[in-house]
């Protein structure tokens, strides 16, 4: 049976964390590639791609707010059978 490898000396402090930091840096840069960021065409802020808008609330052309106050009114009733 193969023996597994065992290190010979001991991994120092700075040697692990200039590692890891490193992963850190390159999961940074990927997920600040992936998030885009675009101007919100009726306001002009800048939020995220394909949401709403926090400022005026309107995703593509339609008035978010106004969705989520007539989803908020609906009450459903259960009734006793």
């Amino acid at each position: 049976m193969a023996k597994h490898p065992v290190p010979k000396k001991k991994t120092s402090k700075a040697r692990t964390s200039r590692r890891y930091k490193t992963f850190q840096n390159k999961a940074r840069v990927r997920l600040g590639n992936a998030i885009q960021m675009v101007d919100c065409p009726a306001c002009g802020a800048v939020i995220r791609q394909h949401r709403a808008c926090d400022s005026c609330g309107k995703y593509r052309g339609n008035d978010m707010t106004q969705q989520s106050a007539k989803e908020t009114a609906k009450v459903t009733t259960i009734k006793a059978d």
